[in-house]
């Protein structure tokens, strides 16, 4: 009777250890997926913002009539705050145009103005 009485305390012991260090591997495990997530959260927020400043900034450019954006592609990086202007335009003042557009709708961005010109 006494080493049933003994096996079931070691049992009990046993896992009552075995229920701590399960404990604290879900507390670890947790921790870690927390991280992740708000490391995912955070890139998928730049990612938003520069999508945001990408629209923003090709609608503007759009909207003014005295700029052909037919041929302007507009691309944010987000990591650098960059936009870049891409294409062709038919005249210096467009380029000039476009470039200050870009500028203020994109505030805290640096402008890099790649546009060609092509009469």
């Amino acid at each position: 009777m006494k080493t049933i009485g003994i096996s079931i305390s070691m049992a009990l012991l046993a896992l009552t250890i075995g229920c701590g260090n399960t404990a604290e591997g879900v507390k670890e495990d947790t921790e870690v997926a927390a991280e992740k997530t708000a490391e995912a959260a955070s890139a998928t927020a730049d990612a938003m913002g520069g999508a945001l400043e990408t629209a923003s900034v090709k609608a503007a450019i759009i909207a003014d009539e005295r700029v052909g954006a037919s041929d302007i592609n507009v691309d944010t990086d987000e990591a650098t705050k960059t936009v870049t202007l891409n294409g062709a335009v038919r005249t210096e003042e467009q380029k000039r145009i476009a470039g200050e557009i870009a500028a203020s709708k994109a505030a805290g961005y640096s402008i890099v103005n790649n546009l060609a010109v092509r009469p």
